[in-house]
């Protein structure tokens, strides 16, 4: 059983990977300070796979606490790099929090990898540094772009740091995986999104909507040139993200990668409007929702989508899910926390 170090495993992606890893036969450690998620998450894991895995409550910007880390576990095969600020509208707002945080854990994590010869490498990047794209559907080839907003532009960064650290150090390797829009909950209802603070994805604003939490859902935008007015997004299933990440630590450990650094998209291949994913909800759980049009929000896109071709044929990797089953799950967590968590 090869050891992986999640770094953000109590996260979202962090902590649905975590699950996919250990049922399939990797021993698991994490790291993640809790300031954005909770060791709910490790129960929840747990309840799904009958381990409970270490987390480390260490901020990876602090150089010396993610030395602990290191030092006591010097058997670390490979690392898979979540932990990170996600929220574009906040990283608008908090530019500086969002650069201190996102590249100094990454330089962190970096160092000690290099320290400990931790020679395999996966980091949680995203769509967003393609900008808007001049053409769709997005493939790997497709050039960044400005990056709309800091949180975009920490991932591009952090992507370049990569390969700088790659080239110095040419016996490690890394994968960049470029992923769409997470969306959904594991189907057990066991794992989903927390709203331990307050939710800009779409999923868990829905959710609220539909449970009476908000009053109503604004869809931000409705002059986008689509084809109801609301920008044009890539949702993939959680669960199914997770599984590609589980394929890239397998592909880097077994030897298979065929670049220093190579480069997947991760996304189902099709374009939804905010307004469909809404329908989408509506059709999947029989649940009408109030909402309504509001303004662009800065660092929005108009449209983005991926092409999947090199994840399917190079990672082996296919989405199980669709954007009904999406709803479903989502909307199975939120009604389990709302029922059994009260609603945390």
């Amino acid at each position: 059983m090869a050891k992986i170090l999640v770094t953000g495993g109590c996260g979202y992606i962090g902590s649905h990977t975590i699950v996919d890893l250990v049922e399939n036969g990797y021993e698991v450690i994490c790291a993640d300070d809790l300031s954005q998620s909770s060791t709910q998450r490790l129960d929840g894991i747990e309840a799904i796979t009958g381990v409970r895995v270490k987390n480390y409550q260490v901020n990876l910007a602090d150089k010396a606490a993610t030395a602990i880390i290191f030092h006591e576990n010097p058997d670390i095969a490979g690392i898979i790099h979540f932990a990170a600020f996600m929220s574009v509208p906040e990283s608008v707002q908090q530019p500086l929090r969002y650069f201190e945080n996102n590249l100094n854990s990454l330089i962190n994590v970096l160092y000690y990898a290099q320290e400990f010869g931790v020679k395999h490498f996966v980091f949680s990047s995203s769509c967003s540094v393609y900008g808007q794209p001049d053409k769709l559907p997005v493939t790997e080839q497709t050039p960044r772009k400005e990056a709309e907003s800091p949180y975009a532009r920490t991932k591009q960064i952090g992507e370049d740091f990569i390969r700088d650290f790659v080239v110095a150090n040419p016996e490690h390797q890394a994968t960049l995986l470029r992923y769409f829009n997470p969306i959904g909950a594991h189907p057990s209802a066991q794992l989903g999104e927390y709203a331990t603070f307050k939710p800009n994805n779409l999923a868990p604003l829905i959710t609220d909507t539909a449970l009476g939490k908000r009053e109503s859902l604004n869809v931000y935008g409705s002059d986008y040139p689509t084809k109801d007015g609301s920008c044009v997004r890539d949702y993939i299933h959680v669960s199914d993200i997770g599984h590609a990440h589980t394929l890239a630590i397998k592909r880097l450990l077994a030897g298979n990668a065929t670049e220093a650094v190579e480069v997947f998209n991760l996304g189902s291949g099709e374009g939804s409007t905010v307004v469909e994913v809404i329908e989408a909800f509506e059709q999947s759980t029989g649940v009408k929702l109030k909402w309504q049009f509001a303004p662009r929000r800065p660092g929005d896109v108009v449209a983005v989508y991926a092409d999947r071709t090199k994840a399917t044929q190079e990672l082996g990797w296919e989405p199980q899910y669709n954007l009904h089953d999406m709803m479903q799950t989502a909307w199975k967590w939120a009604l389990r926390l709302s029922n059994e968590l009260g609603g945390r």
